[in-house]
């Protein structure tokens, strides 16, 4: 797919070469042709820390709701990720062509933080606890889960998380992986920045423990990316019944995670499994 087949909506930040190109050594792969199983290339099924993660269908990856290659126009420096929770994107900035956009989803929490940080922690299939403002704030839809959830396919968090500290503290900013694949590109009430499981995997690849972290406030999005400011709509809650998540046959059918399975990465041909 060459720059000209692109409009300034679908990647504003997209300028100055011929064409899109994918970095196979960090599992980045877009703009290509549908795979032959029926997926976007880089959103098929594959397996990963013992699960069989499935593909993203093509409903959930129209216009610019999928990773893309370019060149960022931002204000950025390279080596650095910089989410724009008001256009739904999140780019990790690099030389040259080399850059890449991300589509996000945006809970409540992903709005109530802007400026920098840094990420301390990195961690697959990680598990997942309310803190005690959401338990004291929405004791109706958090106290159920007060024990927390164990990472894996459960976990609201996804495949991976990327965890945001400034001056030496953790925010509760997270950038996670997620199961809800119509969030994506879209705001929601609960959650911090949501994305596609095969994003998140892909972003954690890239992404070294020490990479700089920018948010952009609603000012800064305006400056820098008014067609795409607003993009997406403001989802309803959603509430989880918590039978499951505790269940027997919920932790019967959600074994741990099995790290450093030697098949992750790989792609999964045995068909799309629901998480």
């Amino acid at each position: 797919m060459t720059l000209s087949q692109l409009s300034r909506r679908t990647f504003l930040s997209l300028s100055g070469f011929a064409a899109l190109s994918a970095c196979a050594s960090s599992g980045i792969d877009d703009g290509q042709p549908p795979v032959a199983s029926g997926f976007i290339s880089g959103y098929g099924p594959i397996f990963d820390s013992g699960y069989t993660l499935p593909g993203v269908p093509t409903e959930y990856l129209q216009g610019a709701n999928r990773r893309i290659t370019g060149t960022y126009i931002g204000e950025q420096a390279p080596g650095t990720i910089d989410v724009d929770p008001y256009a739904k994107f999140l780019y990790f900035v690099r030389e040259g062509a080399e850059s890449v956009r991300f589509p996000i989803g945006v809970g409540r929490a992903g709005r109530a933080f802007s400026g920098n940080g840094t990420i301390q922690l990195k961690r697959k299939w990680p598990g997942w606890t309310p803190t005690r403002n959401m338990l004291r704030s929405e004791p109706e839809v958090y106290g159920p889960f007060a024990r927390g959830i164990p990472g894996g396919r459960r976990s609201p968090l996804g495949a991976r998380a990327l965890y945001l500290y400034k001056g030496g503290r953790d925010t509760y900013f997270r950038i996670h992986g997620t199961n809800d694949l119509e969030s994506i590109g879209h705001s929601g009430s609960a959650g911090c920045i949501r994305m596609f499981n095969q994003d998140i995997i892909a972003l954690y690849d890239i992404v070294p423990l020490g990479t700089p972290v920018h948010v952009r406030s609603e000012a800064e999005s305006l400056r820098v990316d008014p067609e795409n400011f607003g993009r997406g709509v403001e989802l309803p809650p959603r509430t989880v019944d918590p039978d499951r998540i505790y269940s027997a046959e919920a932790i019967a059918n959600d074994p741990p995670p099995i790290f450093d399975d030697p098949r992750d990465g790989m792609p999964a041909n045995s068909g799309n499994v629901p998480l």
